[in-house]
């Protein structure tokens, strides 16, 4: 994180606890989650990374350059990255608010690489993971923003499929979520934001595993807790 320049660190990006407290944020080669509860940073912050890195901010490839809404925060202006010695040899920066904005832009230029069918002729869910399916490759950096948002339980799990083929072929993930589903990829770097910051976390010891787990434990007694 490059402060210079910051006017005011007490103003929206720079003072969310997460922000604040990063002075350098180390990556896996494989995959990193970030996770943390609504208005904690998540996708601030894989957005500043993604559009640092040469990413459209609503989504695509690099080369996509469209704005529906531009809305993206400062903060990647006061990022620098530092890559391996290795390059990635393809990236895409895919979130489900603004997958419809990509749909259509795809349209606009032509589906080809993202698979034969018009994305916005199947279901949100559907499309998500045939762009995923089609688009992504070998070596490539992939960063997603709250992907379960479009995704059933059991398309968390095709998408984790997806993803082991993806890193096994030397591509990289950067995923923000709240789905414990999509956390449990198996020795995955998982970084919880908070009010405290953000610090890493192993899965079984993360508020959204622990949350879901309990709940699925003791459903009645939440309920009661809830409702009454």
């Amino acid at each position: 994180m490059v402060r210079d320049g910051v006017e005011s660190p007490d103003a929206y990006p720079f003072s969310i606890p997460a922000v604040r407290a990063i002075e350098e944020l180390a990556l896996d080669k494989r995959v990193t989650f970030l996770v943390g509860e609504n208005g904690s940073g998540k996708s601030t912050l894989v957005e500043a990374i993604a559009v640092a890195a040469g990413f459209n901010a609503e989504g695509g490839s690099r080369n996509m350059r469209f704005a529906t809404r531009s809305s993206e925060s400062e903060l990647h202006q006061h990022l620098r990255l530092v890559r391996g010695a290795r390059r990635p040899k393809d990236g895409y920066f895919l979130r489900a608010e603004s997958f419809f904005n990509v749909a259509t832009e795809v349209d606009n230029v032509g589906t080809g690489s993202h698979g034969a069918t018009s994305l916005h002729e199947q279901s949100h869910g559907e499309a998500f993971l045939a762009l995923i399916e089609h688009r992504f490759g070998d070596g490539g950096l992939y960063i997603l923003d709250e992907p379960e948002a479009a995704l059933s339980p059991q398309r968390q799990l095709a998408l984790l499929a997806h993803l082991h083929r993806l890193i096994k072929s030397g591509s990289q993930f950067l995923i923000a979520t709240h789905s414990p589903i999509l956390m449990a990829y198996p020795e995955a770097l998982i970084y919880e934001l908070s009010a405290s910051g953000i610090e890493p976390v192993a899965y079984e010891d993360s508020a959204h595993y622990l949350i879901t787990r309990d709940f699925l434990n003791h459903r009645e007694r939440y309920l009661k807790r809830l409702l009454e």
